[in-house]
């Protein structure tokens, strides 16, 4: 093996690492910090991938796609916090478990009624369908390489947010004593709404052999 073919594996590791780190962000937040056993996390996911495929596919901009899928997941994530996980903080984790896992029952058969069950396709943009010239003389694809700087950018934005700012205080103080911190006036309701806005998070994927992303 060359040095160059063993540098772009590191990469296309790296990347497939990224994204699943990116998938599996929300749910770390919600869980971990929260203590929320969220199954539907993945929904979240499906709803924004659906989001940006619709709007790509009546607009053609790849912007546009990118904004909606990120206003369907703020969206999403309010509605559901608001209309069930909102009755879940206090209940043991079976009961938050048969609940979220009812929702990814609900939310993907009714994307199935709405959409249908054909796949949906996302072009990736022409800016970034082309490689770039790594140091060395290594070509790599553009997107695959943004999608590892957006995910070690989330990463370093998550770690910044939770350790280091007065919401990321509250986030952690909340799950600790919901009384106290309710106490202090802090509003616990819609710091967990915020929270669940932030776990549905875009999040992209590399293209598939015909130059598109797969959505379904």
């Amino acid at each position: 093996m060359t040095t160059l073919l063993l540098i772009e594996q590191v990469l296309n590791g790296l990347q497939s690492g990224i994204m699943l780190f990116l998938m599996a962000a929300g749910l770390t937040l919600i869980f971990g910090v929260m203590g929320l056993i969220n199954l539907a996390q993945g929904t979240h996911n499906m709803i924004n991938a659906i989001a940006a495929a619709a709007v790509a596919g009546a607009t053609g901009s790849f912007v546009l796609a990118l904004l909606a899928s990120l206003a369907a997941a703020a969206a999403a994530g309010a509605i559901i916090e608001v209309g069930v996980i909102r009755r879940l903080y206090d209940r043991d984790h079976l009961d938050q478990v048969l609940a979220t896992f009812a929702l990814i029952l609900i939310l993907s058969e009714a994307t199935r009624w709405a959409f249908g069950s054909f796949p949906l396709y996302l072009d990736v943009p022409q800016a970034l369908s082309g490689p770039v010239t790594l140091p060395g003389g290594i070509q790599y694809p553009a997107y695959r390489l943004l999608i590892i700087v957006i995910g070690l950018a989330v990463a370093g934005g998550l770690f910044l947010l939770i350790a280091r700012t007065r919401i990321g205080i509250q986030i952690r103080a909340g799950e600790s004593d919901r009384e106290m911190i309710a106490a202090l006036g802090v509003d616990i309701s819609r710091l967990y709404t915020l929270i669940l806005r932030l776990a549905g998070s875009w999040t992209p994927q590399p293209p598939n052999r015909s130059g598109r992303r797969r959505r379904l």
